[in-house]
C-alpha cells in the first residue's frame, strides 16, 4: 500500500495548489485503516470470546447475541465502515506512484520486502500464530497489482502489435493476476486485483475511475460501500506530493499491526482467532 508519489511536482509559498496533496492522501488512507484494524485486531476478538462465531448459526441465536452484545458489535461495525476508505485511496496511490517513480524495480521490491517484513505482525494479529498461510497483508496485494499494471503499461507502448493480440494479453494478465491474488489468499484477494486494474484502466479520470473500483469492492460485501466515501479526497488531490513521507506507510504497516496485536494479548484475547 505506500506508496510512493516519486517525481510528483512540489508546490512552493508562490506556486501553491489548492486541495489535498499526496502525502495529505496518504495520511487519510493510514488513519482508516488504523481506525479498520482496531476494529478487526481488537474489538472482533472480543465478540468472538463472546460466542460471535457460534451464535451464527440461526436467526434466533444471533438475535440473542446481538442483544447482549449491541454496543460492542455497534462500535466494531462503526470502526469497519470507517475503514473502507483505506484501500480505493491506497490503489489510487499506488497508480500514482507508478506513473511518477523513477525506478519501478525498486518500487515493487519496497512493496515485496514490507510484504514479507509485515507477515509475522500480520499472522499474529489476524490469527494468533506466526505463520498462517491462509491469509495475506493487502501488501502483496498490491504487490501483484503493481505487476498488473507495469503489463498494461508495457502492452500499451506496443502500438504495433495487433489489437486483437494486444486484448487478450490484456485479459491473460488480469486473469493471472486475479488468480494469483485468489489462491494466495491476499487481503481484498481477486476483487482487489480487479479494483487496481479498473481503476487504472480508467486513471485518466480518477473520480470515474475510483468510483467504478468502489463498485468492485462491494462485490465482497455490502459494507463496502463506504468507500465510496474515498471519492470526496480522490477527487480533491491536487497533483501534488506535500510532505516527503513516503517511509510512513512501509513502517507503519507492520508496526501498528504488531502493536494492536500486543494490546490484544495484553486484554487476554492473544490466541482467540478470528474467521476470514
Amino acid at each position: 500500500m505506500v506508496i510512493k508519489m516519486e517525481n510528483a511536482v512540489k508546490t512552493d509559498g508562490k506556486n501553491k495548489r489548492q486541495g489535498i496533496s499526496g502525502s495529505t492522501l496518504k495520511l487519510i488512507a493510514i488513519i482508516a485503516m488504523l481506525i479498520d484494524h482496531t476494529g478487526a485486531v481488537i474489538l472482533e476478538r472480543m465478540l468472538m470470546l463472546r460466542g460471535m462465531q457460534e451464535a451464527m448459526t440461526d436467526y434466533q441465536s444471533v438475535t440473542a447475541f446481538l442483544e447482549e452484545n449491541a454496543s460492542l458489535y455497534m462500535l466494531d461495525m462503526g470502526l469497519r465502515l470507517v475503514g473502507r476508505l483505506a484501500f480505493p485511496i491506497f490503489c489510487f496511490l499506488l497508480i500514482e506512484g507508478f506513473m511518477h517513480t523513477h525506478d519501478i524495480k525498486k518500487y515493487a521490491g519496497r512493496l515485496f520486502l514490507f510484504a514479507l517484513i509485515s507477515e509475522i505482525p500480520f499472522d499474529l494479529a489476524f490469527s494468533g500464530k506466526m505463520f498462517y498461510l491462509g491469509y495475506q497483508s493487502v501488501f502483496l496485494t498490491l504487490f501483484i497489482g503493481l505487476l498488473v499494471i507495469i503489463g498494461f503499461d508495457f502492452i500499451e507502448k506496443k502500438r504495433e502489435w495487433n489489437k486483437l493480440l494486444r486484448i487478450v494479453l490484456y485479459l491473460l494478465l488480469f486473469l493471472g493476476g486475479s488468480t494469483a491474488a485468489a489462491l494466495l489468499r491476499t487481503d481484498y484477494g481477486a476483487i482487489g486485483i480487479v479494483t487496481i486494474a479498473v481503476m487504472y484502466l480508467f486513471r485518466h479520470k480518477r473520480v470515474l475511475a475510483a468510483g467504478l473500483g468502489c463498485m468492485a469492492l462491494t462485490v465482497i460485501s455490502y459494507t463496502e460501500i463506504t468507500g465510496f466515501v474515498s471519492l470526496l479526497p480522490i477527487h480533491f488531490y491536487n497533483g501534488t506530493r506535500g510532505f516527503n513521507i513516503k517511509w510512513l506507510f512501509y513502517i507503519f504497516y507492520p508496526v501498528h499491526i504488531l502493536l494492536l496485536y500486543l494490546i490484544a494479548c495484553a486484554l487476554g484475547l492473544g490466541q482467540v482467532a478470528l474467521r476470514f
